[in-house]
């Protein structure tokens, strides 16, 4: 009886999830684009006018982490100092979902960051910038010379790992999330900062990094659960929390003591 609830609660992962399918998605994706677009890549973004560039490097930023970090941590340490015990019921719920996912969300890009900088640090994959002296397939490995940390491309992990996270929060929006995702992380192409190899490569080991945690938490009904389809969902519904948010809100606002 064990296992079985143990297998209810822990559904298999699906065909494409599983870490042999994405490393060979991995392996095919990020080899092809060795091949076929590093190469051309460098001499196409010469060519094109520079406003292109100035364009892309208006949003290239947002794939840093220091502002997820700071603003989901501080909110978490912030929160802790509370007097919980003197909060209404629905208010405690929806400061307790909002830490519990901002401690996601700070969790999953933490992790993707510290994954990314040593696999940097490690393969020594020269930058563009120095397309002309060594080409585009020169490593130098434990090299830790800031020129030769071209893959993966950090800005496309963290953009990614962020937008996995607030898919699964928020399922509805997941195709806009995706599309801002990979215009941010194509600006680092765009920039001149990395071959699309990198940022292939970085944005599957966020999205990967996303999926793991969240998987993680869901075996422990830690603010995620399965669904019938085996698939992670929020724990706390979206009528719920909109009530709790509500009650916060008014709250908040005097309209009602905390």
């Amino acid at each position: 009886q064990k296992e079985q609830r143990v297998a209810r609660e822990r559904p298999p992962l699906r065909p494409g999830h599983r870490p042999q399918d994405i490393l060979a998605v991995l392996l095919l994706t990020v080899g092809v684009a060795v091949i076929v677009l590093d190469i051309p890549t460098y001499p196409w973004l010469r060519s094109l006018p520079g406003e292109y560039r100035n364009a892309f490097a208006a949003i290239t930023d947002l794939g840093k982490g220091h502002w997820i970090l700071w603003t989901t941590g501080l909110y978490c340490l912030l929160t802790l100092a509370l007097d919980w015990d003197r909060l209404a019921f629905r208010a405690r719920m929806a400061l307790g979902a909002i830490w519990t996912y901002s401690a996601f969300v700070f969790t999953v890009v933490a992790t993707s960051g510290a994954i990314v900088l040593l696999l940097k640090w490690v393969l020594g994959r020269a930058r563009p910038k120095l397309y002309q002296e060594v080409g585009p397939v020169h490593f130098d490995f434990m090299s830790f010379k800031g020129a030769y940390t071209s893959f993966p491309s950090g800005h496309s992990t963290t953009i990614a790992a962020l937008a996995t996270a607030l898919a699964i929060l928020f399922p509805s929006y997941r195709w806009l999330i995706a599309v801002s995702a990979f215009w941010i992380a194509f600006s680092r192409i765009m920039v001149g900062a990395h071959y699309p190899s990198d940022v292939i490569a970085g944005t599957l080991l966020g999205m990967s990094v996303g999926v793991v945690i969240a998987r993680w938490l869901a075996q422990r009904r830690l603010g995620f659960v399965y669904d019938e389809s085996g698939s992670v969902r929020p724990l706390m519904g979206r009528v719920s929390f909109r009530a709790s948010a509500h009650a916060l809100w008014r709250a908040m606002t005097g309209a009602r003591p905390l």
